[in-house]
């Protein structure tokens, strides 16, 4: 027979009750304090769902009643420098932080009224539920995104555990920043079992991160039952696995959850790392909307009678008129001044029309302002030092690729602090798996930092770092295809972030990335990026086909306030060309495209590695051929001036990618250019590219999924041949 030996966790788990005593020392002020701020919480949102039932909130209206008083008592010893991230049930969570920011103290609203301060963060709330221009993010966040970041308030989050990485990254900011600081992450029950959330767990107990992990479990997602979610319905359970203490608390008890805390913030304030507090509540409506879940089936009316019984604002209440600090005189007389104030807020926001309650017209966004800030304007490059290669003014000579990745990265880093670099293995195996960042780990061991595999972790964590401001992240993606594992930060998060809240959002990321097509490692680690990315506007693409290029391009990619993908090459990595020397300061344009070889017959489009080829095929079958390449690969870096002038010039376009037809780039290029340039061309626009499928490991199946010489020199032939011409004499296709 075996033995057994039980192990012991190696940090607490603790389930946390609140006493009298607690109570009676938090004291009358205090708990008036929580009291305002939930009735203030509790109007607004039964407002919310009054102006929902008239048809006025145009999308969902997720109620947190019933959840308020334990976002309310979590914020509570939080400071405006300590920050929040909330999920798509975030209202009362945004409030309570925007609340403790503007009423840190607390008046006493039996003596005096409601200062402006609050009553302006009630209606710039509600305008923004609207989706009205008043609102925090001009209207375009709505409901679920909601977003302040003077009072501490980074963002709500419409992807069930998607705001969660980016408060990690907020979090290894503020430990930086060295200033005490701390952030709470709010999700639910449903989101504890999304991939993001452990994966941010574990970065956060590795790293030391000062961020709570508060789990509003609400006992159901949607009609889900937390029996069906998970076998241990426990969720501060979770802590365990990753050496983080954890506090289970009755949700409906704000004086628990205020300890709970306070507990957390110490331990975190004292450098002791994350977090994870787990509060148990209750939504007592749908999850959208006014009606009971009762109603649908789910829940019964018994529950819901129970929980209601548990109304965290009653709690409240009770407690202090018990304690004769309050009466109930003056109880109500709060709860109408909240009242009021929300009625003032919804009458700036509506008025009547035809007997029927309406938004003011003037308050909406004006259409014109739907891509406003989609991206920023660039102006962060006043006075950069703009080079070419022909015209450069520094000393060039023969340069690997690589070596020219490693070289500006450092001079980067050894002139910006804020520039760190995190992924996998970029900190051994003498500069990663391509040498990308061949010395640095030595020049600056606390910024090259080595991840776990961990993709939408860590991705989204360097997302929050960028959104907070004081650093600049550059992630490598070991391949290309990883990106699909990190998609909802890299996508929805990252991409998003500036345009859906208001378009004021930095987000200074750099993501660099290798395609490493004909590698032999088959159809999981080829992919050709550009398609993917050039999709979601928010990222800027470039792709530098030389080292001269690459040291340009970077330095611009670092200096952007916008993502910037920077994709690499590996058939690029070890070919020498062309590179400084010395000067490692000097700028490529964002959006400037450049004719490589000049040319009348047709117009090659063409980036990375597909450049050289091009050059390559054209000067080998005698083809007066002029190939740009484009550099600069998302929609607003699309150089339409470059490339309309050699269209006007040759009359003919041949689009050259190296990818399969799938996902793919030159498909959205070749649209565009047939568009715009329809009258100048003589024929369609011809594409080269790769098979359906993706490559293959067999050597002979990957050849024949990709473009490589032949299939350029046999594609410039047959646009010769569709304008009735013939390759050069001599001269094989």
């Amino acid at each position: 027979m075996p033995t057994l030996t039980d192990l012991k966790p190696a940090t607490p788990w603790q389930s946390l009750a609140s006493t009298s005593d607690d109570w009676d020392a938090l004291g009358a002020q205090e708990l008036l304090r929580m009291l305002h701020h939930l009735h203030l919480v509790r109007a607004f949102e039964e407002t919310v769902l009054e102006l929902d039932a008239q048809g006025l909130v145009h999308g969902p209206a997720h109620s947190s009643i019933g959840q308020d008083g334990g976002a309310v008592a979590a914020v509570a010893p939080l400071r405006s420098s300590d920050q929040v991230t909330g999920s798509h049930r975030g209202h009362h969570q945004f409030l309570a932080k925007a609340l403790q920011h503007v009423d840190p103290r607390g008046h006493d609203p039996r003596r005096a009224p409601i200062p402006p301060g609050v009553v302006t963060v009630l209606y710039r709330t509600l305008a923004e539920i609207l989706g009205l221009a008043d609102g925090w993010c001009k209207g375009r966040g709505g409901s679920m995104h909601l977003r302040w970041v003077e009072a501490g308030a980074l963002g709500t989050n419409a992807i069930v555990g998607g705001g969660v990485p980016p408060a990690n990254g907020v979090a290894w900011a503020k430990k930086r920043r060295g200033e005490g600081d701390v952030v709470f992450t709010f999700f639910g029950d449903g989101g504890v079992n999304i991939g993001a959330v452990p994966e941010s767990m574990n970065l956060a107990a590795l790293w030391s991160l000062p961020i709570c992990f508060f789990i509003e479990n609400n006992q159901y997602a949607v009609a889900t039952t937390l029996a069906e979610e998970t076998r241990e319905t426990r969720l501060s359970s979770r802590g365990l696995a990753y050496g983080i203490p954890a506090y289970r608390v009755d949700g409906m008890d704000p004086v628990a959850v205020r300890l709970a805390s306070q507990r957390a913030v110490d331990h975190m304030r004292a450098g002791q790392g994350p977090v994870i507090i787990e509060a148990e509540v209750y939504r007592f409506f749908h999850h959208g909307g006014g009606l009971l879940g009762s109603a649908f089936g789910y829940r019964s009316k018994e529950e819901e009678a129970a929980w209601r019984a548990r109304d965290p604002l009653l709690r409240l209440a009770s407690e202090m008129t018990s304690r004769r600090w309050l009466t109930d005189e003056e109880n109500a007389a709060l709860r109408a001044a909240a009242q009021a104030a929300m009625r003032g807020a919804a009458e700036r926001l509506t008025e009547m029309h035809a007997n029927k309650r309406r938004i003011v017209p003037t308050l909406w966004p004006k259409p014109e302002f739907r891509d406003e800030g989609l991206r920023g304007d660039l102006s962060e490059f006043a006075g950069a030092r703009f080079e070419e290669r022909e015209t450069a003014s520094g000393k060039l000579g023969e340069v690997k690729y690589v070596d020219a990745v490693a070289a500006v990265m450092g001079r980067r880093m050894e002139q910006d602090e804020r520039i760190f670099c995190l992924g996998e293995d970029i900190h051994r195996l003498k500069g990663g798996t391509n040498g990308a960042t061949r010395g640095l780990a030595a020049r600056f061991p606390d910024r090259i930092i080595p991840t776990p595999i961990a993709e939408q972790g860590f991705s989204g964590l360097a997302g929050g770092v960028a959104m907070e401001g004081s650093y600049r992240p550059v992630v490598e993606l070991m391949y290309a295809d990883f990106a699909l594992v990190a998609a909802d930060q890299a996508f929805n998060q990252i991409a998003k972030a500036r345009h859906m809240f208001g378009g004021e959002t930095r987000m200074p990321i750099v993501v660099r990335t290798k395609c490493a097509i004909g590698t032999g490692y088959g159809s999981q680690h080829s992919m050709d990026p550009a398609g993917m990315y050039a999709m979601w506007p928010g990222w800027r693409i470039v792709a530098p086909s030389t080292p001269f290029d690459y040291v340009g391009l970077m330095n611009s990619a670092l200096l952007c306030e916008d993502p910037v993908l920077v994709i690499e090459h590996v058939a690029l990595y070890n070919a020498s060309g062309p590179g400084p020397l010395e000067d490692l300061d000097y700028f490529i344009p964002l959006g400037k495209a450049k004719v490589v070889r000049p040319g009348s017959a047709f117009t090659v489009l063409a980036y990375s590695a597909m450049t050289p080829l091009a050059i390559q095929a054209a000067d080998a079958m005698g083809v007066d051929a002029e190939v740009i390449d484009l550099r600069s690969l998302d929609r607003a870096g699309l150089d339409w001036e470059t490339i309309g002038a050699s269209v006007r010039k040759t009359n003919n376009v041949v689009m050259l990618e190296q990818g399969p037809l799938t996902a793919s780039y030159g498909a959205m290029v070749t649209d565009e250019v047939q568009r715009r340039f329809f009258d100048d061309l003589d024929q369609p626009v011809v594409r080269i590219r790769g098979g359906e499928s993706s490559p293959s490991v067999s050597k002979v199946l990957e050849r024949a999924a990709f473009v490589g010489l032949e299939e350029i020199r046999a594609g410039f032939a047959r646009v010769l041949a569709d304008s009735g011409r013939a390759p050069p004499p001599g001269r094989t296709a």
